[in-house]
């Protein structure tokens, strides 16, 4: 029996001792769970945090997707934009280039009529000069005329007056012959 409460003493000593290391591994069990649970609870807690971020996030990439889609949209009118206003460009210049083009006919016709003008204005002017030297001449010769029919005039004058004359010295050679052939008769 000795024995035996000896061994069950022994027994119980060892148990004793495995209860004492189980009891301090229990304790440290527990505080490892303790620790664990503290940091599972403060991983829950930055897990949620993480979990409002990430939804605010999602909202924030959907926002962002509607807003990359409005810019795509936005761009594909600007490109659109920009291609009517690079044909609406591409047309004015033809327009452009056509006026110049024109302008520059227009010059060399108003420059062609300038030269003309110019050309038919010189020689207007020779013709009005050889017009004004005929008219010179013309009137020279009516004054040369109108000098020659005073003269013919004068000269009819003077030849009337000859005439006037001759008639009356004739007058006077039949007065005088009369005369002359009176006084032949009283001599006869």
């Amino acid at each position: 029996m000795q024995e035996e409460l000896n061994r069950l003493s022994h027994e119980f000593n060892r148990k004793d001792d495995e209860n004492t290391v189980l009891s301090r591994k229990l304790k440290e069990v527990e505080e490892e769970r303790a620790r664990l649970q503290k940091t599972s609870s403060m991983q829950q807690t930055q897990l949620e945090k993480h979990r409002a971020l990430a939804e605010d996030a999602g909202r924030s990439g959907d926002s962002l997707r509607q807003q990359v889609t409005a810019l795509q949209k936005e761009l594909e009118g600007m490109k659109r934009a920009q291609k009517q206003a690079a044909s609406a460009h591409s047309a004015m210049e033809v327009r452009l280039n056509r006026a110049l083009e024109e302008a520059e006919r227009s010059k060399a016709d108003l420059s062609k009529l300038r030269q003309s003008s110019k050309d038919s204005a010189n020689q207007e002017q020779h013709r009005v000069e050889a017009l004004q030297a005929e008219n010179k001449k013309l009137e020279k010769q009516k004054a040369e005329l109108i000098m020659g029919f005073k003269k013919q005039l004068k000269l009819i004058d003077i030849l009337k007056r000859q005439k006037m004359h001759f008639e009356a010295a004739k007058l006077l050679s039949f007065t005088e012959e009369e005369f002359i052939k009176a006084l032949d008769w009283g001599k006869s």
